[in-house]
């Protein structure tokens, strides 16, 4: 105790130790929820055994979306859910932009009695950045 009451210094490298170690803990201590690479969804799609749910906007979706992913606007998400409710055994991914949004809607559709939802890892900015190819 002599360590932090003998020099205020101290007291102060210290607590911004615990701050700046906090700030670099925080982005993996705020759970986005289940996710799976771009590897692991290629192999889900080419088994068929998954649905691919687009998030975006219907105006993002034409612009580039994964083969045989359905567009269900994340505002239009609770909704819809009727459209989809015989995927529930199915596994779900999600995709957004960058994975944000999906992890919201992932959320929402385990609320809704989906069991088997992830989000695609980085969003279809991450599937473009690693050459992966987008429908039209």
């Amino acid at each position: 105790m002599k360590f932090f009451t003998d020099n205020l210094s101290n007291l102060w490298l210290l607590l911004l130790a615990l701050v700046s170690g906090g700030t670099l803990l925080l982005p993996n201590l705020q759970r986005r929820g289940e996710t799976v690479s771009n590897l692991q969804a290629t192999q889900l799609m080419n088994q068929g055994k998954a649905l691919l749910l687009d998030v975006r906007d219907a105006a993002a979706f034409a612009a580039g979306h994964l083969r045989e992913a359905r567009n269900m606007p994340l505002a239009e998400l609770p909704k819809r859910m009727a459209e989809i409710d015989k995927f529930k055994a199915k596994t779900v991914i999600v995709i957004c932009a960058s994975g944000a949004a999906s992890a919201r809607a992932t959320r929402q559709l385990r609320a809704a009695g989906f069991t088997n939802v992830a989000s695609l890892s980085g969003g279809l900015t991450g599937w473009q950045a690693q050459g992966l190819p987008l429908a039209r």
